[in-house]
């Protein structure tokens, strides 16, 4: 909780932070005392060699909450105290779930990043900029249809770009512009996408630079011509005006740990609907100005690491991990192997020999790709000795690394023991790194070799509307591109309900969309919703203000 912070008078000022970096004030954008933008042109200076990057995971999600981010916080401080320097690079919060489910998305007890009340909120404007372009194209395709008509370059009836809004708001999933008076503009079906799964997110994270950004801004594809050619949105001028929306925000933000490690915090994309890691450019930054960074992808494996290495990875902006850390408890173990919410407490080994069929999974997806993993237990105070020992002897079946985790309790200190094992992973030299499918493959089959080869599925099945799309789309031109699966985080499937280790499923792809800029395509699967709603009792009612001007209950 972001109460158990130390008072900020233990803060540092962001320059002594940025100092750790080799960051001259000059090129920092002081957003008030603990908070700045670094200029692009820092990664380019001193010509040094890239850190090692450390990519932070975790077995499938459930409601006890697995710790990744807060994982990953206390793994830098861990590294930073054995005197490697490192930083993190992680996503920025999206006030989705800030109000919604999950709370915050800061870290947690001694290993969270600050000022986390601000960071979870408005922070630096950049997604509010993100919003801001998103909606500034649709405004101008409504109005390039409202203007040009029947006639006009873009068909009226083929508009595909939605809006976005960084919040859960189920009613607006769909609606209806243009209601009323002829000057109201032409009425047309339309709705809304939670920010963080807008495609000017994913190219925002996955752009090298500013003109490449531009570049992607006017690649996006927002409907069809009356003779079903697509249209873009540099056919409209859009792209400029958008790219001036994101200038600044395109600048990586860097922030403090509690212990004082340099953290990157850049971008957002969710990983159930787009690529969900952070932005390449403050990845790429944080290793050209640290020996180690350590950044974490959403959800599990399965979603924010595939999505890592078959996405991110292709842009050639940032390297393959030299080690691969998964996050798991006892109590989602237990979780997915069958106990019930409220008695994740009471000690239960043989729910955690049943569960741990989840995690052997998520170890099988990292080596897929030919990378080592190492299992962080994140400790919470009802594990036992003897499920942590049952726990030990599961892994070693698996002859897989581990190490125990308690940086909640006690930050970087709670994470030395794997720091070591991670750094031990690093220093046997690189890893024979291989993508899970040719760019070449066609799109449907890419989706079956995610399907079978990284969800576990026995088949991947294409509704008739999805496999429509893909057609086009590869007629389009657009066939060599990765594939974004957007399906629950909750389970290896895309039931939410089938927990565990599911197997012999069929994946079912209901619909598809084309990212254009960013450079994939989106496999929709299941109830997949890209606009979240709140929930029956939204984080947002325990958030408040004192009278001296604190928030309070912002979990994370």
């Amino acid at each position: 909780m972001a109460e158990v912070s130390k008072p900020r008078t233990d803060w540092r000022p962001i320059e002594e932070i940025a100092e750790k970096l080799g960051v001259h004030p000059d090129n920092l954008e002081r957003y008030g005392r603990y908070k700045a933008k670094i200029d692009l042109r820092q990664a380019l200076e001193g010509g040094r060699e890239p850190g090692r990057l450390i990519l932070v995971t975790a077995m499938t999600p459930t409601p006890a909450g697995e710790g990744k981010t807060t994982t990953a916080i206390g793994l830098t401080d861990a590294l930073n105290n054995l005197g490697r320097k490192t930083a993190a690079a992680l996503r920025e919060p999206s006030l989705g779930p800030v109000f919604g489910m999950k709370g915050g998305a800061t870290g947690g007890g001694r290993a969270h990043v600050v000022p986390s009340d601000e960071i979870n909120l408005h922070f630096t404007g950049d997604i509010h900029a993100i919003t801001s372009a998103h909606n500034l194209l649709a405004a101008m395709v409504d109005n390039h249809v409202q203007f040009e008509g029947a006639c006009g370059l873009l068909d009226a009836t083929n508009v595909t770009w939605r809006r976005a809004l960084d919040m859960n708001d189920r009613s607006l999933r769909s609606i209806v512009t243009g209601i009323g008076e002829t000057f109201n503009g032409i009425a047309l079906e339309s709705g809304f996408d939670i920010t963080a799964a807008s495609e000017i997110m994913a190219i925002f994270c996955l752009a090298r630079d500013l003109k490449d950004l531009k570049d992607r801004l006017g690649r996006i594809q927002i409907g069809y011509a009356s003779d079903g050619k697509p249209v873009t949105a540099a056919r409209i001028k859009a792209q400029g005006a958008m790219t001036a929306l994101l200038k600044d925000a395109i600048r990586p933000n860097l922030v403090q740990t509690l212990e004082g490690s340099p953290a990157f915090v850049h971008g957002g994309p969710f990983a159930n609907i787009a690529h969900g890691t952070n932005s390449v450019i403050a990845t790429n930054m944080a290793l050209h100005l640290a020996d180690y960074v350590v950044t974490e992808c959403g959800f599990a494996s399965d979603l924010g690491a595939e999505k890592y290495f078959d996405i991110v990875v292709r842009t050639g902006s940032v390297p393959p991990p030299s080690a691969v850390v998964i996050v798991a408890t006892l109590r989602s173990l237990k979780f997915h192997g069958g106990t019930k919410l409220d008695a994740l407490n009471a000690e239960n080994p043989d729910a955690i020999a049943r569960g741990f069929d989840n995690l052997r999974k998520h170890i099988e997806i990292v080596r897929t790709y030919g990378l080592l993993a190492v299992v962080a237990l994140n400790k919470f105070p009802s594990d036992t000795a003897a499920e942590e020992k049952l726990f030990a002897d599961l892994c070693r079946g698996e002859r897989v690394r581990f190490a125990p985790s308690d940086v909640f309790g006690r930050g970087g200190e709670g994470g030395r023991a794997l720091a070591e094992e991670v750094l031990r992973v690093v220093d046997e030299g690189p890893r024979d790194f291989k993508f899970l499918y040719p760019l070449e493959m066609p799109l449907a089959d890419k989706i079956s070799e995610i399907a079978v080869k990284v969800y576990g599925a026995g088949r991947a099945v294409l509704e008739a509307k999805a496999r429509r799309k893909l057609q086009k789309y590869e007629n389009d031109g657009f066939g060599q591109v990765p594939v974004c699966i957007a399906k629950t985080q909750y389970s290896l499937s895309d039931n939410a309900k089938a927990l565990g280790r599911p197997r012999d499923f069929t994946v079912t792809v209901t619909d598809a969309s084309l990212s254009a800029g960013a450079g994939f395509v989106v496999a929709h699967c299941g109830e997949i919703m890209t606009m979240p709603g709140l929930p029956k009792t939204p984080a947002a009612e325990r958030i408040d203000v004192t009278e001296d001007g604190e928030i309070t209950g912002i979990l994370g």
